[in-house]
């Protein structure tokens, strides 16, 4: 009996020391560990959790400039878009620290030639050179599906750019069948909306004279190749050059009678899908109706200079959150009902260094701190610097390690 009572004491003994062990641990670690770490970690569980529920990504893309002194590390924009579930990212670059930010992750990515290096790429040599060292070192772990060869090339100045646009379009899609990645990349260019001539009524839209001779042989590209299309349509240049006479509710998506096509009957409400629709008669007209167009630019500046007309926060919170709620009804256009219109926004961050009047830099929907701009109902999660999330990170092994201690011994 005496041995049994004394047992039952020791056992009680031992489970006292462990109780006080626990303690001492459970006090060391919650000092150790700020309560703002473990409610920035609580943060981040919750965006790691995220990865395995079933939500849909929104339909938009978007333009991810990178013209600025200000902007976080591509990185801590990983983690911006993830929290946003924004899935569809275009540069204008091929930008090595976004490409490699975003190995084994579910974004897609269109990635860019600049105009300065077109006329090279007319060189097979060097395209492939170009697609093997800015494409395919990337692939699969980081999901690139187009490549844009210049921007806006043929409204510019340049007759020797504008004539070889289309050979190094050729060259880098030449290059991608040699390296057998046609199937999964495709190739094209942006082209600013001034390529059309007429675009109203829509369905008399057409293409300049000037251009169309380039434009021919680039849409049987197209057709060939079954690349998209790409137009940069700003409603909002429509409303500066004339805004007494725009209807402010037809460029922001806003209740309104519309315009009426006399061709087609054809009704309008906003001037974005008309511009589209234009574009597409203008392509109908050259004898193609096989080709996809993808609005590659638009958005709204919340800030301009003074002979800047509607760049206010108002107005581009009306557009791009109207915008975002037809994209994600999958709206088609009146000439195409059932093509959902697939738009990339311009653009993530304000770019403090593009030049230009106020507006140019004043485009984006988040600040470089990543607050939005204005509130159109995305709210994202911009994570610290990296000297700081270094210091979390450490406290955070610390934590586990004790807690890990604090069970073993319970």
């Amino acid at each position: 009996m005496r041995a049994q009572k004394s047992k039952n004491q020791s056992e009680k003994e031992r489970e006292r020391e462990t109780k006080q062990r626990f303690n001492q641990i459970e006090r060391f670690q919650f000092m150790a560990v700020p309560r703002p770490t473990l409610l920035f970690f609580s943060c981040v569980f919750l965006l790691l959790s995220c990865e395995f529920l079933q939500i849909e990504s929104l339909s938009v893309g978007i333009n991810y400039g990178q013209i600025a002194n200000n902007l976080p590390s591509p990185h801590r924009v990983k983690w911006l878009l993830q929290s946003l579930n924004i899935k569809r990212v275009k540069l204008y670059d091929a930008d090595p620290n976004v490409l490699t930010a975003f190995l084994n992750t579910e974004v897609e990515f269109i990635v860019g030639i600049g105009n300065e290096n077109v006329s090279a790429m007319v060189d097979p040599v060097k395209a492939q050179a170009w697609v093997q060292q800015h494409v395919q070192v990337y692939l699969p772990n980081t999901r690139i599906t187009c490549i844009t060869v210049g921007n806006e090339i043929y409204t510019g100045n340049d007759t020797a750019l504008k004539t070889n646009l289309l050979p190094a379009i050729q060259s880098v899609y030449q290059a991608l069948v040699t390296l057998g990645l046609d199937k999964q990349v495709n190739v094209t260019t942006a082209h600013k909306l001034d390529i059309l001539g007429s675009s109203y009524p829509p369905s008399a839209g057409s293409f300049r004279p000037d251009v169309a001779e380039y434009l021919q042989p680039l849409l049987n590209f197209h057709s060939i190749t079954k690349s998209p299309f790409l137009i940069n349509a700003y409603p909002y240049f429509a409303y500066k050059a004339n805004p007494g006479n725009v209807p402010l509710e037809y460029v922001l998506f806003q209740p309104n009678a519309g315009v009426t096509d006399p061709n087609t009957k054809l009704n309008y409400d906003n001037m974005l899908y008309a511009q589209l629709d234009s574009v597409y008669a203008a392509i109908q007209a050259m004898g193609h109706t096989d080709i996809e167009v993808k609005i590659s630019e638009t958005g709204w500046p919340s800030k301009g200079d003074p002979d800047e007309p509607g760049a206010n926060p108002q107005y581009a919170a009306i557009y791009n959150g109207n915008l975002l709620q037809r994209i994600e009804m999958k709206q088609g256009t009146p000439l195409k009902p059932y093509v959902p219109v697939d738009t990339y926004v311009f653009a993530l961050f304000n770019e403090d260094m593009k030049p230009g009047p106020a507006s140019e830099r004043n485009y984006g929907l988040f600040n470089p701190d990543g607050s939005p701009a204005y509130n159109i109902g995305l709210n994202g999660y911009l994570p610290p610097l990296t000297s700081d999330a270094t210091t979390m990170v450490v406290n955070l092994v610390s934590l586990l390690v004790f807690t890990s201690i604090a069970m073993i011994l319970a």
